[in-house]
């Protein structure tokens, strides 16, 4: 399908919460939920830090209220717009509510790519791209434009830990 305009305006919208939640002390991740008219249904940003929740990243809430508010139908017919590309949870979790498209501004790779550069080691759970955990899924991304601006909020993030 591929990234257009109108998919980078909301790709713009999650980097607005990713910088949220960096200036909070989270992990600097927003996403959007989209329904299939082209509205925004819901918006959230990590939280895994300040809500102490290992959980609580923004597609996993997007999943959480979705169930609550929207129809099976209404679910597959919406798109989840991410800073980051899903992990494993999340795309697992996103899989079994039956969402749409997900069009996100960085890769799982790249994302462990920009930590690998700032020596963050450690992690315990390995990347797994969204394609490889639900199957039939309409994925796009990286966008190397919005991909350019979260890399350097990851930056941010780390360059200081």
């Amino acid at each position: 399908m591929g990234i257009s305009e109108e998919d980078r305006s909301f790709l713009r919208q999650c980097l607005g919460l990713a910088r949220e939640a960096l200036e909070a002390g989270d992990d600097p991740f927003g996403s959007v939920l989209v329904d299939g008219s082209g509205r925004v249904r819901y918006t959230d940003r990590n939280r895994v830090h300040t809500k102490r929740d290992v959980t609580w990243h923004p597609e996993f809430t997007i999943v959480v209220w979705a169930q609550t508010h929207l129809s099976p139908e209404e679910r597959a017919a919406s798109t989840v717009y991410t800073s980051g590309e899903h992990c494993q949870m999340c795309s697992t979790a996103h899989g079994y509510a039956g969402l749409g498209r997900i069009v996100f501004a960085s890769s799982s790779g790249q994302y462990t790519q920009w930590l690998e550069e700032l020596g963050v080691t450690g992690r315990r759970v390995r990347s797994i791209p969204i394609a490889e955990v639900v199957s039939g899924l309409t994925v796009d991304g990286p966008d190397d434009e919005t991909a350019a601006e979260v890399r350097k909020l990851v930056m941010a993030r780390h360059q200081g830990a």
